[in-house]
């Protein structure tokens, strides 16, 4: 059910991205976005795949998602993740922008072990190179079955052309490390 509603909203979402682009920075807020996913812990080291997308809604917002799907090495285990929430974005220069965000977040790692919480996110997105952009991100994620916990969030996108990308990104938090690399696709 949840499933239909995030892929709902997207698509009524869909009508108003192409006018939403913010044309001053050059950034697009709309793709979709799939790949390999890792995760390293103290507790152990997972992996597996990822989706993810953005669609701008208004020059100045946007919505997103993203959901993971890992493998705990060593266990016959899974742990997957949902995201969901909006951003809002302002250019501050012709090739950057202020990005701030708020997602609910869902983890479930099976057997009843499920977990409801929250992040916030802001930092700076920017065009570093023709084919070349970048972000860096301060965020803050907290729920009411697990601690709150601060993390920065770095990452960059190479672009094949106009349409076709290869991005990566890495979140560090408290004995946490995660990343992510895959083909993007923005419109």
């Amino acid at each position: 059910m949840k499933r239909s509603l995030i892929a709902l909203a997207l698509l009524a979402a869909l009508p108003f991205a192409a006018s939403a682009q913010d044309a001053n920075s050059g950034l697009s807020y709309n793709y979709v976005q799939g790949g390999y996913v890792s995760t390293n812990t103290d507790a152990g080291d997972a992996d597996g795949w990822a989706l993810g997308g953005s669609v701008a809604v208004h020059p100045n917002v946007h919505l997103f998602g993203s959901y993971t799907s890992q493998n705990v090495d060593g266990v016959n285990a899974d742990f997957d993740q949902w995201r969901v929430g909006a951003g809002y974005n302002k250019s501050f220069s012709p090739k950057a922008d202020f990005v701030a965000n708020v997602a609910y977040e869902k983890y479930d790692a099976g057997s009843g072990l499920d977990f409801d919480g929250y992040s916030i996110e802001a930092g700076v997105r920017g065009v570093l190179a023709p084919k070349f952009e970048g972000y860096a991100l301060l965020g803050y994620e907290d729920g009411g079955d697990f601690d709150g916990d601060a993390y920065g969030r770095l990452g960059a996108q190479l672009k094949i052309n106009q349409s076709w990308g290869v991005v990566a990104d890495v979140k560090i938090a408290d004995g946490d490390t995660q990343w992510f690399v895959g083909p993007r696709i923005s419109w």
